[in-house]
């Protein structure tokens, strides 16, 4: 054991009592934690290396008169229920920082008293090639999804401890032998489709900090026995997506695998990375367990393979896959009858057998605050060289723009709707491809339902939506997923929609984003009609840039198979 000769004691009470009722003989006498002492012993210290040997260990002692178990902020951005008041802690953020460790001791009914104590902490190690594999480099941010067309890419196995503890098995375990989810098997369930689409984003400075940001879209797929982040009672729910928003920034500080993490390494590749990284705010990598470590097995420019273990549950170690590329599932249309199109081949105004307009600014800026008026003008709607274009221009203090609709010309029941289009990139555009239930003027929307092919929200132009409304999710909400599109400004690409009695699939070139079950209940069985458009501002375009003049949506076609 290395040799500690570094011990930093200090004793500061500040009590802070909560919630104080009038005691209740169950309970007993609700009193305050007192005499909290904290000691630090930075592992590794000799005379040469006052703060450590650059393992970055520190054992955290706390000990109080009535305290019950103890809180610990270690400083680093992250936290520890310590029922013992003891727990050693690695530093691993590289050089000699300071960090303030926050503790509270916790008595009976709640009540707490809560010290801090400074630790210098000298830490060395620092795995550059895993960053650059994570982040692209220097100044650069990399985005990555969960490997959905490779099986085992979520998977639970149990750890090296529980061989030993049930004498099963004893050659050590290095993959999920307990349960393996297969390619895309999460994926158009409901109750765990949120899995499949989140992304991660790792990021680094010139200092080689490492950054990370998951966005789930607000939805979390969570571990049947980790609900309370969520108000669940353990064990009550299997594992099932949650409203649950992970869009802060984390840092990321990479530390050596320790013993406590060592497992037997798969025979089909080279020994476990050995480095570990480390979330700070609570993040996590998609799945939540109430986990923020993960081991890297395997990482390279476009494959990351992680195994992570929740402390209170040691018999059990998770695997995550994820990749740089966009998972594409096979789709196979049901649908192959072109029943009505338009190519816009003829320029001038729309075709007026296959069109007509929404005009105005509508109710409530059509029910979504938005700014524009909409017109039938050739300044805000022409055909010309082979595309449709919508323009949205700045008018004075004001703004115009055209919406573009087959209402009691071509309305449909079923069928694959695709569009190509390229999409405008002025912050604050909110273009959207969609449908709308044919008889909403006496079937209030959302009862109407409304099944958006394509939208995108006018402050992230590198993202694409889509997203069915209906009574059950609206209003003020929707059933969708997104999707990360860097080209969608620049480039065509397809938008399809594949709207049959039982599923509703939204797919972005050949690559599904979303799937809905559309069940009896759900108001998708009855004729819908097409819509064209760009707003301006409102809840999903929000703020316009200020120098904003004029942008346009172009559309090659509009196909609509049955």
């Amino acid at each position: 054991m290395k040799n500690i000769i570094k011990i930093t004691t200090l004793i500061l009470t500040m009590v802070f009592f909560v919630n104080c009722q009038e005691d209740e003989a169950e309970i007993g006498d609700i009193i305050a934690p007192s005499n909290l002492v904290i000691t630090a012993q930075i592992l590794g210290v000799d005379a040469e290396n006052p703060n450590g040997d650059g393992d970055g260990f520190v054992t955290l002692t706390a000990t109080a008169d009535n305290a019950l178990s103890y809180n610990f902020q270690f400083g680093d951005g992250t936290n520890a229920a310590v029922p013992s008041g003891i727990n050693t802690h690695r530093y691993s953020v590289v050089g000699l920082n300071t960090y303030t460790v926050v503790i509270s001791a916790v008595g009976t009914g709640g009540v707490s008293t809560t010290a801090s104590i400074e630790v210098d902490v000298f830490s060395s190690f620092n795995d550059l090639e895993a960053k650059v594999f994570l982040s692209g480099g220097e100044g650069n941010s990399k985005i990555w999804y969960p490997k959905l067309d490779e099986d085992g890419h979520l998977g639970v196995g149990p750890t090296l401890a529980q061989d030993i503890a049930d004498d099963s098995n004893l050659n050590g375990h290095w993959f999920p032998q307990y349960d393996s989810t297969a390619a895309f098997g999460k994926c158009g369930e409901g109750i765990s489709d949120c899995f499949c689409n989140f992304t991660l984003s790792f990021s680094l400075d010139a200092d080689e900090n490492l950054s990370f940001i998951q966005n789930n879209n607000g939805t979390t797929f969570f571990n049947w026995a980790s609900g309370s982040a969520v108000g669940q009672t353990f064990g009550e729910f299997e594992d099932t997506c949650f409203e649950f928003d992970t869009t802060g920034e984390s840092s990321v500080s990479l530390a050596p695998t320790s013993t406590d993490w060592s497992q037997v390494a798969d025979p089909n590749f080279l020994e476990p990375r050995g480095t570990v990284m480390n979330f700070s705010n609570e993040g996590f990598m998609g799945y939540y367990t109430g986990v923020n470590s993960y081991e890297i097995l395997e990482v390279d420019n476009n494959y990351l393979y992680v195994r992570f273990y929740d402390n209170a549950n040691p018999v059990l170690a998770w695997y995550q896959k994820f990749t740089t590329t966009l998972p594409s599932e096979d789709f196979n249309t049901i649908y192959t009858n072109l029943v009505w199109s338009d190519e816009f081949d003829t320029n001038g105004a729309p075709n007026a057998a296959n069109w007509t307009y929404d005009l105005g600014n509508g109710t409530d800026g059509w029910g979504n605050q938005e700014v524009q008026i909409y017109t039938n003008t050739s300044e805000n709607v022409i055909v010309e060289d082979g595309f449709l274009k919508i323009t949205a221009k700045a008018d004075g203090s004001s703004y115009t723009s055209a919406r573009i609709k087959s209402e009691n010309l071509f309305e449909f029941t079923y069928g694959r709707v695709e569009v190509r289009a390229k999409l405008p990139a002025s912050i604050g555009t909110w273009p959207a491809i969609w449908s709308l239930g044919a008889d909403y003027e006496t079937n209030t929307w959302p009862g109407c339902g409304e099944m958006d092919i394509m939208e995108q929200t006018g402050q992230d132009k590198n993202r694409v939506l889509s997203t069915v409304h209906h009574p059950a999710v609206s209003p003020g909400a929707g059933d969708g997923s997104s999707v990360v599109l860097t080209t969608s400004t620049t480039e065509f690409n397809n938008y399809t929609m594949e709207w049959t009695p039982d599923t509703i699939t939204f797919l972005v070139g050949d690559t599904i984003i979303h799937t809905v079950a559309n069940t009896p209940d759900l108001p998708f069985e009855s004729d819908f009609f097409l819509i064209l458009n760009i707003a301006m501002g409102g809840t999903l375009g929000g703020t316009i840039d200020s120098g904003f003049t004029e942008d346009t949506m172009e559309i090659d076609y509009v196909r609509v198979y049955q």
